[in-house]
């Protein structure tokens, strides 16, 4: 609860790295307002009858333009492990100006630092097998990457 205060109060800007508790999607009292929460980027393997742990980037819901930016940044490890952009030849990740003109290199720029979604989960999880991986392979056949959640479909 400590890291939600945290981000409530603009102690931080981005909390990383804790699970989707979707009792803090709204504002659940006067102290603690609502949070957004990024797509998925680790999804656990358990079955739909277990507790499934999300983890996403969280934000406060206040700046949805803010949201917007970090959830673009997740997607946009997606984007380059499709298309087999790393560190090592960044310059193919095209610049995009969603965010206006003076942002355009951000999102090659999180690129940059960070890498790929196989890179960021290898750096995070050591070098694991993709099939290995359940839920956390990405979908590399040219299809969109669809993810059922378990518990909310047949």
């Amino acid at each position: 609860n400590n890291s939600f205060y945290a981000l409530q109060n603009t102690t931080i800007d981005v909390l990383f790295g804790r699970r989707v508790e979707k009792k803090y999607d709204f504002v659940s009292s006067m102290s603690l307002g609502g949070f957004h929460f990024s797509l998925p980027y680790y999804i656990g393997n358990g079955t739909s009858s277990d507790d499934v742990r999300f983890f996403s980037v969280t934000t406060r819901e206040d700046d949805a333009t803010f949201s917007s930016f970090v959830n673009c940044v997740v997607l946009a490890t997606l984007y380059a492990q499709e298309k087999g952009i790393t560190k090592k030849n960044i310059e193919q990740m095209p610049l995009s100006p969603i965010f206006g003109s003076e942002l355009n290199r951000a999102l090659r720029d999180a690129i940059a630092y960070s890498g790929s979604y196989d890179e960021v989960y290898a750096k995070n999880f050591g070098d694991v097998a993709k099939e290995q991986r359940g839920r956390n392979i990405l979908n590399e056949y040219g299809t969109p990457q669809i993810h059922s959640f378990p518990g909310l479909s047949p």
